[in-house]
């Protein structure tokens, strides 16, 4: 038997009542007057609140169950249990501690945006500590384990559509509510994205040239980031090639892009886009607790 992580047991704690908050705060304060539909188990359980006056939180567990016992089996035990211990948290957060702050009964358009931002931070917070809130997220996770090329915000972006036109045929029966409702789902998912996958997203250019040594030093002197020289041979010509590689900012992509031109006219360039860039000089790989 594994003994007990205290440390790492109370750093999940703070982390899923943080995450909690947002989540909380997200639908119960912004989303649920704001009469748009709300993407996953959350959005179904604002439907059960509007039908039948069931508490958003306890909601969320009822429907939680079936889903719980259905992905068992596919998800793991540490994840399973990790997941039940933020459902909970979350569900306890949603109707017990958003209702003492205020609700917000202005724009539709400010409290999806509000609503967006809030949800999509505390989701991707609990997902980089390796749990989730259950209900979609499990189904999420578990597309995510046999698509792994797939992001995570895509998938639950897929997913919540169905709860999105759900509710707006159900519930809200509303054009404009519906447009909403797709508008906070797209926010969530670049969140998450952002926050898990691309907070220093950027460009990555591979420069097949003749000229790798000069290049490299007039990139590096004006980006002051090293590049990496690789050796190549055109297929055809049998030529020996240099191929840069260089990760960098946007911004430094054009004129990396234009020098590279006025150095080398006949250089072959290719851009990619970097969606996070780990390692010296850039940011530094997160260590596990």
């Amino acid at each position: 038997m594994k003994s007990i992580k205290w440390k790492e047991l109370g750093i999940d704690l703070l982390v899923d009542a943080a995450a909690s908050v947002a989540i909380a705060v997200g639908v119960y304060n912004f989303a649920l007057n704001a009469d748009f539909p709300v993407a996953g188990f959350s959005g179904i359980a604002i439907i059960m609140y509007h039908l039948f006056g069931v508490p958003v939180g306890v909601g969320t567990i009822v429907l939680n169950i079936p889903v719980s016992i259905f992905c068992y089996k596919s998800l793991g035990k540490t994840f399973f249990a990790k997941s039940l211990k933020t459902m909970l948290i979350s569900s306890i957060f949603m109707d017990y501690v958003a209702p003492m702050f205020p609700v917000y009964n202005g724009s539709r358009l400010l409290a999806a945006l509000c609503m967006g931002v809030l949800c999509g931070i505390g989701y991707a917070i609990i997902f980089m500590r390796g749990s989730s809130t259950g209900g979609q997220d499990f189904i999420s996770v578990a597309v995510k384990k046999v698509k792994p090329h797939i992001s995570l915000g895509l998938i639950t972006a897929v997913l919540d559509m169905s709860t999105i036109v759900f509710g707006s045929l159900l519930v809200f029966k509303d054009v404009d509510g519906f447009i909403y409702g797709i508008m906070v789902t797209y926010i969530m998912a670049i969140i998450m994205d952002k926050i898990m996958y691309g907070m220093d997203e950027g460009k990555m250019t591979l420069i097949v040239t003749e000229y790798g040594e000069e290049l490299a030093e007039k990139i590096d002197a004006y980006s002051g980031r090293g590049s990496t020289i690789l050796k190549g041979m055109g297929s055809y010509s049998k030529k020996k090639k240099d191929v840069i590689m260089c990760a960098c900012n946007n911004k430094q992509m054009y004129t990396i892009k234009k020098m590279v031109h006025s150095m080398d006219p006949k250089a072959f360039t290719i851009i990619m886009e970097s969606n996070e860039v780990v390692g010296e000089g850039f940011k530094e790989e997160i260590k596990e607790i």
